[in-house]
């Protein structure tokens, strides 16, 4: 499962700590899987659940704790300026505390089959992420519900390997100003550039040079922006943030229509159509890289984090502590 890094603008716990928590994150999905497949294997899934509603009551009697200990270190601390307080060590030990105890899986309907039980578990750890990739313990962005059914999104998130880093539809402050960049996945031997071209199912796009492409259907025609020119501000913005960084990764620029054609004969280089014709077996090797985490991999995602706009407030909960 991919792991969401950075969404739009929203605040993500992987720019507190990149090196920390792509692994917990691994961790924390592994070990309750783990154990919910072995309940269900052994056909005890029901007493599975049954010994989860303690711990999770446990979980609701822990957090308090935690909140009382930031309490106390919120009030011996001064503001460094009148926005958000920066992460102390301390705070950031906390912060791991808290989400030792942050996903638990719940089911309410026991799973029809074991890829139900999968899917179910999938989706619950998609909405983990959507937590970690909008919040901190002390900060939180406002998330767009569509981000909650962006398929697209999911897509990247439950059909790739734990370690490919995702970040989607993000928005990088460069020179003081926002600019809006396509998809950055962060693999560990390289780092793609992902415009979709899914208009239609069946629609063949005719590739050029051109401001606009067009498209053609048994239904309609029509003309789609060039995504191959928001890939290049894409990656315009990346190699410039790698060099000053000295990371070297590849950094490749792709067009991917999983429902349709492109005909494009004379790619220009740097860049790669990926469709109908060849989407299988492009998504296999993907799909089955077992490369881990590379160091080089997480300095390239913490370079691209600092870079990162956020737009977020203060959890109330902890303004109302410090009041």
């Amino acid at each position: 499962m991919g792991q969401l890094i950075k969404l739009q603008d929203y605040i993500s716990r992987y720019e507190q700590n990149i090196y920390l928590y792509p692994a917990r994150f691994v961790r924390l999905k592994q070990q309750q899987w783990a154990k919910l497949n072995e309940g269900w294997e052994r056909n005890q899934f029901e007493e599975w659940i049954e010994q989860q509603q303690p711990a999770a009551a446990e979980i609701i009697e822990e957090k308090p704790s935690i909140k009382d200990k930031v309490k106390g270190l919120l009030s011996r601390k001064q503001k460094a300026n009148s926005g958000s307080i920066l992460p102390s060590p301390e705070i950031v030990q906390l912060e791991k505390q808290e989400d030792s105890f942050d996903f638990q899986a719940v089911f309410t309907v026991k799973p029809h089959s074991s890829e139900d039980l999968k899917q179910q578990y999938l989706d619950q750890l998609f909405r983990f992420q959507m937590k970690w990739a909008s919040s901190t313990l002390t900060e939180k962005s406002n998330i767009q519900r569509q981000y909650y059914y962006e398929e697209k999104l999911k897509y990247l998130l439950q059909r790739f390997p734990d370690t490919f880093l995702v970040l989607y539809d993000p928005i990088f402050k460069v020179k003081s100003a926002p600019i809006a960049l396509e998809t950055i996945v962060i693999t560990p031997t390289e780092v793609w550039c992902v415009s979709f071209l899914e208009e239609e199912d069946l629609m063949v796009y005719t590739g050029s040079s051109e401001h606009f492409w067009a498209g053609k259907s048994q239904r309609q025609d029509k003309k789609v922006l060039n995504p191959l020119f928001a890939l290049n501000r894409t990656a315009q913005v990346i190699k410039p943030i790698f060099r000053k960084h000295s990371i070297d990764l590849p950094v490749k620029q792709i067009v991917l229509s999983r429902n349709g054609y492109i005909d494009y004969p004379s790619v220009p280089n740097g860049y790669h159509i990926i469709d109908r014709k060849n989407y299988e077996e492009w998504f296999s090797k993907m799909r089955s890289m077992r490369s881990p985490l590379k160091n080089h991999q997480l300095k390239a995602a913490r370079s691209l984090l600092i870079y990162g706009d956020i737009q977020a407030f203060r959890r109330h909960d902890w303004d109302a502590m410090e009041e």
